[in-house]
């Protein structure tokens, strides 16, 4: 138990700085910088890799469960995405563009006023 514990302290701490350094950077997603940061403490030894072995190895098992569903829900499906295959691909494209066209109609609309544009367009002017 107390390696579990120890195991999930680890990962959280990896993921908070992550976080912070999402904050200051910006660059990549914070769960990519908290991976990198939990496998450079594992690899200069600041946390006990013997430890958090055992743990990693059982979410490493279990994490299938969190994908199996969606996998399994296509494959028992897949006579009805053979069979309207076509329509899903329409389908799809088409709601993303209009979500995205009445998305930035509705920013430009009520987000970007003519002060804010003004100000914005000519900050690099300055």
């Amino acid at each position: 138990m107390n390696n579990v514990l120890y195991t999930i302290f680890v990962i959280s701490i990896s993921l908070l700085l992550g976080k912070v350094a999402n904050y200051l950077l910006a660059a990549l997603p914070a769960s990519l910088y908290g991976m990198i940061l939990y496998a450079l403490f594992l690899q200069l030894n600041w946390f006990s890799a013997n430890r958090v072995t055992k743990t990693n190895q059982w979410f490493i098992k279990h994490m299938g469960v969190c994908l199996v569903p969606a996998g399994m829900g296509i494959i028992n499906h897949f006579e009805l995405i053979q069979q309207h295959g076509i329509a899903l691909v329409i389908i799809i494209f088409s709601s993303t563009f209009i979500l995205l066209t009445v998305i930035g109609y509705l920013s430009e609309r009520f987000l970007i006023t003519p002060d804010n544009y003004k100000s914005e367009t000519t900050k690099g002017l300055r």
